[in-house]
């Protein structure tokens, strides 16, 4: 290995910002639109309000699996180089869902659509190589506030689409942007300036942390109609639990023999890389769990919902992004003087807060203060803690240190949207509606079902806030001289 002296790019490095931000911002307009969607898709297609979470959960499934995989190929490759296959077979998906016959092509063609969830942690790491340790505060800040701008830009846009021509136009018009995209990447990004050409890929172990997180998410999403108490669904669920052991011997005795495990015990061992990892799962847990519930909650028919028209909830659920914007660039700006800890904290306790609020079953007005307050909390909580995991980790290492904790929060994601759609099935009530074909039955989720989705998106968030006190301060006045970063200038392989 030797040193290659590099100079600080301005002009690149606020490029490599703004592409980035413009892919968050496609990619959330996707799923923007797509999330109160989601009571349309099911009765499109006739399926149950937990089976429709799957849309959500094989694209985060898929994300789980590949993202430590993609992670290892772009330390092997260049992050550059990985990123542009990633885009090209993102765009290719997102081009075909759309077109979709049935509800099981739209699963598998939203399960190769999660390839685009690797995308942000390699931008992440490309974005680190290129800015100075002090600026990382406020280009990761940028970065979470561009979920913010997307979901403001995603869900009335997307929904006004979705609303008068159909979901399925929504996935049309997002097809030029995403190729526009994948072509800038292919041809404006620099590659990485840093490669380990000695690293090997740990497919097995890929292999198996995806079966037993798809056993677990298929059996949520399927038990109201197989039977909660069905040999099916228990046996299922037990497998997918039972074949995390064999998947944790087999990624230890990996780690003995000197491989880099998926959970690469040398980087977990690391206090605030565990830290990091951990809390964002949570956060990607209440992320998804909070959207799919406010999505039925604004188009259940009152007493227990509020009757509102896809369009009406996109619009109600902008609150929630105006306050990831808001409170991520307040994040950027104060974070390196007050410090990771008692942001991360503070946004912890106030989502835990806005979703306890929001368990009351409040009125429509009260419902949007109350996401403007998850959203904040959120906002403080992902700006803060990827600041934690960033500074805190060798940048040669960043490729599967970002990948890695993809893995973390993808495997949150992935479990919140099956646990929403399953508390909601479980409490439901019926109604009958007269048509031209004749009586059609309805159910809807009642008031215990919001509930307890809404508590233990709140219980989570008070936990993850105790969670972050174990962390080292890597910024701030009360910074841990220990975990000072060296700033020593980038190595490259001679091989390379």
């Amino acid at each position: 290995m030797v040193k290659v002296e590099y100079k600080y790019d301005k002009k690149y490095a606020n490029f490599m910002l703004a592409l980035l931000s413009m892919i968050i911002v496609a990619v959330m307009y996707v799923e923007g639109m797509l999330t109160p969607s989601l009571p349309s898709i099911a009765e499109e297609f006739h399926v149950t309000v937990d089976q429709v979470s799957l849309v959500l959960s094989t694209y985060l499934l898929t994300g789980v699996a590949l993202s430590p995989v993609v992670g290892k190929l772009a330390d092997l490759y260049g992050k550059k180089k990985v990123m542009s296959i990633s885009m090209l077979i993102y765009a290719g998906a997102v081009s075909v869902t759309g077109f979709s016959p049935n509800f099981t092509f739209m699963v598998v063609a939203r399960a190769v659509q999660g390839i685009g969830l690797t995308i942000m942690p390699l931008g992440m790491a490309l974005v680190r190589e290129e800015f100075p340790r002090e600026m990382v505060p406020k280009a990761q800040a940028v970065i979470s506030g561009m979920f913010g701008v997307g979901f403001a830009f995603s869900l009335p846009m997307g929904s006004l689409i979705s609303d008068y021509y159909g979901w399925r136009v929504t996935y049309h018009t997002a097809i030029p942007f995403i190729i526009i995209l994948a072509f800038l990447v292919i041809y404006k990004v620099h590659e990485s300036k840093y490669k380990r050409p000695d690293v090997k890929v740990d497919y097995v172990g890929a292999i198996l942390l995806g079966i037993p997180l798809a056993l677990i998410v298929l059996s949520l999403s399927e038990g109201s109609s197989w039977g909660w108490t069905s040999p099916l669904f228990l046996g299922m669920a037990s497998a997918g639990i039972a074949l995390f052991i064999p998947m944790f011997l087999y990624e230890k005795h990996y780690f003995k023999k000197g491989g880099e495990a998926i959970f690469d015990m040398n980087l977990l061992s690391k206090r605030n890389v565990l830290v990091a990892n951990i809390t964002l799962a949570v956060s990607g847990m209440g992320m998804y769990l909070s959207m799919q519930a406010l999505s039925y909650k604004f188009e259940t028919p009152a007493p227990f919902g509020f009757g509102l028209s896809i369009l009406d909830t996109g619009l109600s659920m902008v609150a929630f992004a105006i306050g990831i914007i808001v409170f991520s660039l307040v994040t950027g700006k104060i974070i390196s003087k007050v410090g990771i800890k008692p942001l991360a904290i503070t946004g912890a306790l106030i989502t835990g807060m806005g979703f306890l609020l929001l368990s009351g079953s409040p009125g429509y007005s009260v419902t949007l203060i109350d996401e403007f307050i998850i959203g904040s909390g959120m906002s403080i909580v992902n700006a803060s803690i990827i600041n934690l995991l960033v500074l805190s980790v060798d940048p040669q290492h960043m490729g599967l240190a970002t990948s890695m904790n993809g893995t973390f929060r993808y495997m949150g994601s992935s479990v919140g949207a099956p646990v929403a759609g399953t508390i909601l099935s479980l409490y439901t009530v019926s109604d009958t509606v007269k048509t031209t074909a004749g009586i059609t039955i309805f159910s809807f989720p009642d008031a215990s079902a919001f509930y307890f989705v809404f508590l233990i998106g709140s219980i989570a968030f008070t936990l993850s806030a105790f969670l972050v006190l174990f962390a080292r301060e890597v910024l701030g006045k009360r910074m841990e001289s220990s975990n000072i970063e060296n700033n020593a200038a980038p190595v490259k392989n001679n091989s390379t």
